[in-house]
Parts: structure tokens; C-alpha cells; sequence
């Protein structure tokens, strides 16, 4: 059994997980430049397209017979909180819809579920709509974690001044970046459910965002929450797309495209710096863990990078 339960830990969350460091920024004061600085680091947790996956799949289920489900997810989230203390928990999009839960309750499960695991901050996916702007509005009261979109304009519509374009959080010493990208919802999405809800082009709204997290709220890291999928045989905007065309961005935890990515993608951005790629597939049968971490530097000749090397097993978290 407790062989049956490690191997079950080790597929459920991802098999690797991947240090993103960071040097000096070119912004900061040459007088904490000479200073060597303390290694920083905070562990990112992330999930996508859970789509209302309270409970396992059924035993039954060839491909996923007593995987995934809240409790299990929970669990796994509480053991690297006590070893790890503050971490940051996030979520890509279409939490709701997809099981008889969303039916019966309209995501007031999935928010009070995903409250209680002390997830951070969300954006929306297309599913999150199924029930219009009203039935966000409605659970709204259970969502104890912030909304973040910065492609959608929400004038005129309940989710005005709801969803942000992004948020910043302080954990462990650093200044974290969070920032939402939603896909066209003409043609996926009623037009009756998402009302006035203007999309408008991510990759614009994508660098405005980073630029202003970067120079402005000078973060220490930036992270996209987005739902606009992988990759696609076209070229409508993917998340391998976004990270090529924009610059400022350490981080894309994707969702939409059900990928699953047994470790995270490594793409160039417009300045041929490094951006990390991750999506976790869905129904919450993996949590995705990266590492993000400062290290330490003693002149100002050290340029901001992004390493994807390997760091630390499953069993060490």
C-alpha cells in the first residue's frame, strides 16, 4: 500500500520540477548590487482545466480509474506547504463544468474547494462562463483568491473591477508578478453568456502588462496565467506563440489544450532571453511545481536569466 500510494504521489504531481533563476535586474542601486545576496526561492504550484473533477475517476475508468479528485490534490497541497512553507498557488482557467457537481451546484464547490486549499489567484477559461457572468458573480462570495485577466475588457459587465489585469504577491523575500490571458470567446462561448466582455489581442495586452510589472511595479519575477493552449497547427496565438512575441515574461502556465507536459518548455523570447513553458493536461491528474530562485550575486555584471536545469525530485519536496 504505501508503495501503491508513493507511486500514485509521483504521477500525480509532475516528475521534475525546474529552477527558474534570476540575476541582478539592470534597475537596481549599484550600492545592493555589491552586496552578495541571499539565495531566495519560492516554490509555484499550479493546476488547469480541473473542469469540476471533485472526486477520483471512477475505478472503472481504463485510462484513470481512482485518480485526480479535490481531497487527494488537498492533501498533497497541505505535506509541501509544511515542509515548504509559503508557496504560491495558481490556477490557468476551466475550473467549472465537466461533472454533475457543476450541474447541481453551479462552482460553488469548485471555490470553496479551491479557497480551502489556499490557491492564490485564477484566471478564466471559456468554461468558467457556462453559466454566464451571473453564475461567476453568484459564487463569488466562496472564491477567497483573486481573478486575473488583462486581454478581456470587463466594462459594463458585474466582473468590473472583479478581475484585474493582474496581481503582485510577496512571499519569501520576492515580488512575484501575476497576470491573466484569456482566448477569443466568440465562437466557444454564447454570446448571451459572456455578454460585454471584449476580447482584445493578448500579445499586446501581454507585453503592456509585463512592461508595467517589470519597470514600473519592478517585480522580481513575472508569471502569465493563461488560457489560450499549447500549441496549434495555425497561427492563432498559443502559449508557445505568446513566449516568442513578447519579453518580460519568466513564466507561462498554460491551460485550454489538455496538455500534458511531463516537464516544462523552454522557448526564446523577442530579446533571446529564455521563457519557461508549462501545462499540467487536466481534471486535476497532475500538479505542476517550479522553483523559482534567486541566486546569489556580487557585481552587476550578471544578466537576468532563466535556467531550466533540473533541481530536485519528487521525493525531496
Amino acid at each position: 500500500m504505501a508503495e501503491l500510494e508513493k507511486t500514485r504521489r509521483r504521477d500525480f504531481i509532475q516528475k521534475t520540477i525546474y529552477l527558474v533563476g534570476f540575476g541582478a535586474l539592470a534597475n537596481t542601486p549599484l550600492k545592493l548590487l555589491a552586496k552578495e545576496r541571499p539565495r531566495e526561492s519560492l516554490l509555484v504550484l499550479h493546476t488547469n482545466d480541473w473542469h469540476s473533477r471533485i472526486e477520483p475517476f471512477p475505478e472503472i475508468d481504463k485510462q484513470n480509474g481512482g485518480m485526480g479528485g479535490a481531497g487527494y490534490r488537498a492533501a498533497l497541497i497541505k505535506s509541501i506547504r509544511d515542509k515548504e512553507g509559503e508557496v504560491l498557488l495558481l490556477d490557468s482557467g476551466d475550473i467549472f463544468q465537466g461533472t454533475p457537481y457543476f450541474n447541481f451546484y453551479g462552482g460553488e464547490l469548485e471555490y470553496k474547494l479551491m479557497s480551502a486549499m489556499g490557491y492564490d489567484c485564477v484566471t478564466l477559461g471559456n468554461h468558467d462562463l457556462d453559466n454566464g457572468i451571473d453564475g461567476i458573480v453568484k459564487q463569488l462570495p466562496h472564491a477567497q483568491f483573486k481573478f486575473v485577466n488583462a486581454n478581456y475588457s470587463f466594462k459594463n459587465t458585474a466582473l468590473e473591477g472583479v478581475v484585474k489585469p493582474y496581481s503582485i504577491f510577496k512571499k519569501k523575500g520576492l515580488k512575484i508578478g501575476v497576470f491573466g490571458l484569456g482566448i477569443e470567446l466568440q465562437g466557444l462561448v454564447p454570446e448571451k453568456l459572456f455578454g460585454n466582455i471584449v476580447y482584445n489581442d493578448p500579445i499586446a495586452a501581454a507585453n503592456k502588462t509585463a512592461e508595467h510589472l517589470k519597470l514600473v511595479e519592478q517585480c522580481d519575477a513575472i508569471i502569465c496565467l493563461s488560457h489560450l493552449g499549447y500549441k496549434y497547427n495555425n497561427n492563432k496565438v498559443s502559449d508557445l506563440v505568446l513566449a516568442e512575441k513578447t519579453k518580460h515574461i519568466d513564466l507561462i502556465l498554460g491551460g485550454h489544450t489538455h496538455t500534458f507536459l511531463n516537464e516544462p518548455t523552454l522557448a526564446k523570447n523577442l530579446i533571446n532571453k529564455n521563457v519557461m513553458v508549462n501545462q499540467v493536461g487536466w481534471a486535476g491528474l497532475r500538479l505542476g511545481a517550479i522553483r523559482i530562485t534567486f541566486e546569489p550575486f556580487i557585481n552587476t555584471n550578471i544578466a537576468v536569466r532563466l535556467k531550466g536545469e533540473q533541481s530536485i525530485s519528487i521525493e525531496e519536496i
